[in-house]
């Protein structure tokens, strides 16, 4: 089998991204399993993994990374350091038409490199997504839901997931939650989002309850439900709900989620939502007398989108703010009468960056490099990637044509 040179790129996002793909422990893992691939990697000072942990782990840094076949990152890379005729994978927030990042496209192509998009990497046959770092949005998001409701009240203070050391150490702050023995908590979405969400969920004294005696029974502690998309949209005309209906076609449902509203003090948001699909609740149904909810965790974070109050995303540095429903304003102040305080941040997993670099890494190696090392016989590769060699749009990403033609120029 030829031999593989994979290089790992150092991020250059601003702000800086302490994430990588691949662990010092992973790539060594690499190399053991494939004798065949060397890993290098570029030296940086913001990784969360020290150049010398890479060093000690047996793995090369090298700075000028043109000898490599395979570059690998995490975010979007700078136009400016693209090598061509490589292969890179990275997230790069193209597939969806992104205007932001249609020139980096179009340098991808004029640099007759091969992208692949971590982003569209899904099991053969068009199933599920093999890599992310949505786990870690949730398990992210669903904390620093916590912690604004701590905040918000006056209840307790938790640290930053960001100035934790690592998850452990952040779970250890999950010892100060003191909750009401009234409150009632409320999460959507059932992928590696809402999962993650429910790993913190798990490690509260907090009950589950179905969402029928959520809203009818009793209860004698906190409490959270759980809904599906079937539990929070309905078709308009019988208030009954079709899977496949929906998902092909959303404009004849409505919203469900309002007596939840009505019932709930946090909201944590974990769903897939996508143009043209209902909102869950509206500015208006904000200012109804009976809506109850105080915080919104909104890890899903389509700005102006489903989740009304979500008016722009929030920072890491900076995570709440107040939205105020009478004005239907941000106001600085989350803890202001009439306002939802409002959890927005839209780069969640960077708060933990060594905990999501190895379970992103781990899913690497289990479900990517099979493929991408090795034979991609099911096309998982393939139909992941964007760009050709020869500086062509793949067939199966023909439709973005237009988007690279009408590119500025990089």
């Amino acid at each position: 089998m030829a031999s593989i040179k994979l290089g790992i790129l150092k991020e250059t996002k601003t702000p800086p991204d302490k994430r990588v793909p691949l662990s010092p422990a992973q790539c060594a893992q690499v190399q053991r399993d494939y004798p065949h691939v060397e890993v290098v990697v570029q030296p940086s000072d913001i990784r969360k993994f020290k150049d010398a942990e890479y060093t000690a782990a047996g793995v090369t840094l090298q700075e000028d990374l043109s000898d490599c076949d395979i570059l690998m990152g995490v975010k979007e890379v700078k136009i400016e350091t693209f090598i061509p005729g490589k292969t890179y994978l990275f997230f790069s927030h193209t597939f969806k038409l992104q205007p932001y990042n249609a020139k980096l496209l179009k340098a991808v192509l004029d640099n007759k490199i091969r992208l692949v998009d971590y982003e569209v990497i899904r099991a053969a046959g068009g199933g599920p997504r093999l890599i992310g770092f949505g786990r870690y949005a949730g398990v992210v998001g669903c904390y620093n839901g916590f912690r604004t409701f701590g905040l918000k009240h006056g209840l307790y203070e938790l640290k930053p997931a960001h100035a934790c050391e690592d998850r452990l150490e952040m779970e250890g702050e999950l010892a100060k939650v003191q909750l009401p023995d009234s409150a009632k908590f409320v999460l959507t979405g059932w992928g590696r989002v809402g999962h993650g969400a429910r790993e913190i969920m798990d490690l509260l004294p907090i009950q589950e309850v179905t969402k029928d005696a959520f809203l009818n029974a009793e209860h004698t502690g906190p409490v959270f439900t759980h809904l599906n998309t079937e539990d929070t949209f309905k078709r308009t005309s019988d208030g009954g709900f079709d899977k496949g209906e929906f998902y092909r076609d959303p404009s004849g449902y409505e919203t469900a989620f309002l007596p939840y509203a009505h019932d709930a003090d946090m909201y944590v948001a974990c769903h897939y939502w996508k143009e043209g699909s209902p909102f869950i609740f509206t500015r208006e149904d904000m200012k109804d007398d009976r809506w109850k909810i105080s915080v919104v965790a909104d890890v899903s974070c389509d700005i102006d989108g489903p989740v009304a109050c979500t008016v722009e995303p929030s920072t890491i540095a900076d995570p709440m703010y107040g939205y105020h429903t009478a004005d239907e304003k941000r106001v600085t102040d989350f803890r202001a009468p009439g306002t939802i305080a409002v959890m927005a941040v839209d780069n969640l997993p960077c708060e933990l960056p060594k905990d999501a670099s190895e379970d992103f890494g781990a899913e690497m190696i289990k479900n990517v490099l099979p493929h991408l090392l090795g034979s991609d016989d099911q096309e998982v590769i393939w139909k992941a990637t964007e760009t050709t060699l020869e500086g062509t749009l793949t067939p199966h990403f023909g439709y973005l044509a237009d988007y690279v033609a009408n590119a500025p120029t990089p």
